[in-house]
């Protein structure tokens, strides 16, 4: 209770992967609704996503984590994403592959 959702997607990602980041900027909110067999809601998450820059830490997985690795952006889709971050990354591919290159210059 209190923390703000920018504070908390820096705290989550040092928790889940290891690493410190800093937020540069939000790229989209959305709503991740799943239904039961009755068509009742069953969860629902409200998805933030921000573009981060790493300052610090080492990769790793938390114990509520299976896999964490770096991964070129050409490549993602080819991995086994959540529906929720896979309809995001189809959203924005192109910004994230713009960002990509300007940070390998």
């Amino acid at each position: 209770m209190g923390e703000k959702v920018q504070d908390a997607m820096v705290r989550e990602t040092r928790e889940e992967v290891g690493l410190d980041v800093e937020a540069v900027k939000l790229m989209d909110v959305f709503d991740s609704v799943t239904l039961d067999k009755q068509g009742r809601i069953k969860y629902h998450f409200v998805v933030v996503n921000f573009l981060a820059r790493v300052v610090g830490g080492n990769l790793r997985t938390a114990s509520d984590i299976l896999e964490a690795r770096w991964v070129p952006v050409g490549e993602v889709e080819k991995c086994n994403l959540t529906k929720s971050f896979r309809a995001f990354f189809e959203k924005h591919r192109e910004r994230i592959g713009e960002l990509a290159l300007t940070r390998e210059e």
